[in-house]
C-alpha cells in the first residue's frame, strides 16, 4: 500500500455521513436550467444522467491534493499547485471551493462553460457549503432541490444497526490482524500507517 492509498484510508475515516450531489449548469435565463440537486447519494445523480444521456455532463474539479493511483488528469480531478489554486481563486474563477482535510477543491466556471456550449447540463459533486455559495452569486440561474432519505431516524438507526453486527464481527478472535480504534484521528492513523509499513515476519 502506497502513500496515497494511505491518505485515501485518512480521508475516509473523515468521510461526512451524507454525500451531497448537485446537478448545475451555466447558462442565461430561457436555455437549459441551472439545477442544483442536494442528494444523500450518487444513485440519483447516476439514474438522471443514465435517463439523458445527451442532456447532462459532468466536469472535474480542481484539486491540489496529488493524484491517486487510477485517476486521470481532467477527468477525475484537475491537479494543481496551492499556489495555482490561490491564484484561481484571487481571479473569481470558481463558482464554489472548498477546504478540506488538508485540501482544497473547488468547481471552475470555465468547466462548466466549456459543457453548456455544448447545451449540455453539468453533473458535480459538491456540499453545503458550495451550494451556500452558488445561492449567493447572482449570476446562478438555479433551482435547487434537495433529496433525503424517507425518514432520517430509520437511516440512522439501519447504519447504527450495520455498525453494531461490524464491530460484534471484528471482536472475532483471528479475523483482523490489528484492531485500531479511532478516538484520536492522529493517533488512529499513525497506528494504520505503521502496521501497514511494518515488515512481516
Amino acid at each position: 500500500m502506497g502513500c496515497d492509498d494511505c491518505r485515501a484510508v485518512r480521508e475516509l475515516l473523515l468521510r461526512p455521513l451524507y454525500v451531497e450531489t448537485a446537478v448545475f449548469s451555466w447558462g442565461c435565463p430561457g436555455q437549459l436550467p441551472t439545477a442544483v440537486i442536494v442528494s444523500v447519494s450518487d444513485n440519483t445523480k447516476f439514474k438522471l444522467s443514465d435517463a439523458h444521456r445527451d442532456t447532462f455532463a459532468s466536469t472535474g474539479s480542481h484539486t491540489t491534493r496529488k493524484a491517486r493511483a487510477g485517476e486521470i488528469e481532467g477527468v477525475n480531478y484537475f491537479f494543481i499547485s496551492p499556489a495555482e489554486f490561490s491564484s484561481l481563486v484571487s481571479q473569481n474563477a470558481f463558482v464554489e471551493y472548498t477546504f478540506f482535510n488538508g485540501h482544497s477543491y473547488g468547481t471552475s466556471k470555465r468547466t462548466i462553460a466549456d459543457q453548456t456550449a455544448k447545451g449540455l447540463v453539468v453533473v458535480l459533486d459538491i456540499e453545503m457549503e458550495g451550494v451556500k455559495q452558488m445561492k449567493a452569486n447572482p449570476d446562478v440561474d438555479a433551482r435547487y432541490v434537495f433529496i433525503k432519505p424517507p425518514s432520517l431516524e430509520e437511516d440512522i438507526q439501519e447504519k447504527l444497526a450495520q455498525a453494531r453486527a461490524e464491530l460484534e464481527y471484528a471482536d472475532t478472535p483471528g479475523i483482523h490482524d490489528i484492531i485500531i480504534v479511532n478516538d484520536d484521528l492522529e493517533k488512529a492513523f499513525q497506528e494504520l500507517d505503521e502496521f501497514v509499513y511494518r515488515p512481516t515476519v
